[in-house]
This record gives C-alpha cells, structure tokens and sequence, in this order.
C-alpha cells in the first residue's frame, strides 16, 4: 500500500513499549494503518515517512556519529578515505551510504538488505548513490552470492542500527566481516542491551571473542541513538576498528 498523502499519529508518551514493540498509526483518506517502527517493508515504501518518524520526530543521528568516528580515525592514519571500498550492510533507503558520501567521500560503497522494499526505495529517494545495491540474506551465503560481494574487495564495512532485533543475525554479520580484507575499517553501532548481560543476542559473546583478536577496536562511544516513543534515549554503543583476521566464533 502506497499512501502519499498521510498524517502520523503517535502513540501516548505514557506508552512504555520496548524498541521492537514501538508502533504509529498512519492516517490517509479516512483509512488508518498501524504501523510498527520495525516493518521496515511498509516504512521504505512510504516516501518520505521512515524519515519524518525515526530522524525528524525521534531525532536519530546514528549515521552521522558512526560515520564522523569512521572519519576521525581515517584522517589519524592520514590514509587516503577516497580509496574506500564500502560495504554498506543493512543498507535501507540509503540515508547512511549518504552520509558515508558525504562525510567521508568514498570510492565504491555497495549496499546490501535483506528487503526488497529497501532497494526500492534507495532508487526512489537516492538514484546513484551506490554503485551496486543486493537484496540478499548474508546469514545464507551460499557461493554465488559470495562471488557477487567478494569481486568489490572491500576494505571497509558499516553497519548502523541493523545489528539485534533479529534484523540481522550473528552469523550474517560475520559473513559480510569475513568477506573483508585484513587491516579493512570496521564501523557499527548496537543497542547496549546486547552487550550487557541481559543480551540474547548473541553479540556480547561473538563481540567480546573478536575484540583484540580478529578485531582492534580505536574508538568506542556510549550516545543517544534515538528517542523512543516515550521520549526517553536509547543508547547505543558506536565502535570503530580494524581488522586483523577473519573471525571464527562459532
């Protein structure tokens, strides 16, 4: 469904729902939809609305922390950030291969989701922004899908806000590391809870093992990924590092 002409309604601030839980209401021409903030596939297809709800009204600014910490420690290595080969992964509509473009500047970023509606709407809203763009699942990467990634010879990764919420599992997000070469840049944030011991995630585990392994983190920094419906933050960790080696958590 396609609505262009729409008015968001939010649930009471007294409304104590989880970050997976969180929902609006859209109203167009006398209909109304319920919609949770994390169907993603009704959001995209919405021009306009994943925007006004998630960075206007709860005022997101993940892709620009994650993406200026990247920045800051490319320019300490005084490394070229133009020879950047980027893997965008949980791409969405494209907001941060925007942000990556125009914050660091960038040689080739490749945006990868595992919804169509995504692809959809980073071609609707930003038409080249990457030079290629996958609707694929990396938790299930078979040969072919590995050739597609792997002849782009990435040396950088960014994942922002993807990671937990069954958005994208453990085994996906080590995939799209292990398609990395050593030494390649590694930027993503996460909610804290998955690196606490409430997580059941499984990324406090496979993160812990990586850390000063197969990977050596320079910057980390607790912030406000967003507000929740409520108004109150929610906090994320934002990490950039270096690869070493290709991680073999099982």
């Amino acid at each position: 469904m396609r609505w262009y002409d729409y008015k968001v309604k939010y649930p009471e601030e007294e409304c104590q729902l989880d970050q997976d839980e969180e929902w609006i209401t859209l109203v167009s021409e006398g209909r109304t939809e319920k919609i949770r903030l994390q169907d993603y596939e009704t959001l995209y297809s919405i021009p306009g609305l994943y925007e006004e709800v998630i960075y206007e009204q709860l005022q997101c600014n993940s892709p620009q922390v994650v993406c200026s910490m990247l920045k800051e420690e490319i320019e300490k290595t005084k490394e070229q950030a133009a020879g950047l080969r980027v893997l965008d992964f949980g791409a969405g509509n494209g907001i941060v291969g925007e942000c990556l473009d125009k914050m660091i500047g960038c040689d080739t970023i490749v945006g990868v989701d595992i919804v169509e509606e995504a692809l959809e709407a980073t071609s609707r809203d930003r038409p080249g922004l990457y030079d290629d763009y996958y609707v694929m699942d990396l938790s299930k990467l078979d040969d072919h899908k590995e050739k597609q990634l792997a002849k782009w010879d990435f040396n950088a990764l960014v994942t922002v806000a993807a990671l937990g919420y069954d958005h994208i599992p453990t085994r996906a997000f080590l995939n799209a590391y292990n398609l990395l070469d050593n030494g390649a840049w590694v930027a993503f944030n996460i909610r804290d809870r998955f690196l606490s011991e409430e997580d059941d995630s499984g990324y406090k585990e496979i993160l812990h093992t990586m850390m000063g392994d197969s990977l050596t983190m320079l910057q980390d920094r607790c912030y406000c990924h967003r507000l929740s419906l409520s108004g109150e933050p929610l906090d994320y960790y934002a990490i950039v590092g270096r690869k070493n080696k290709n991680a073999t958590v099982s």
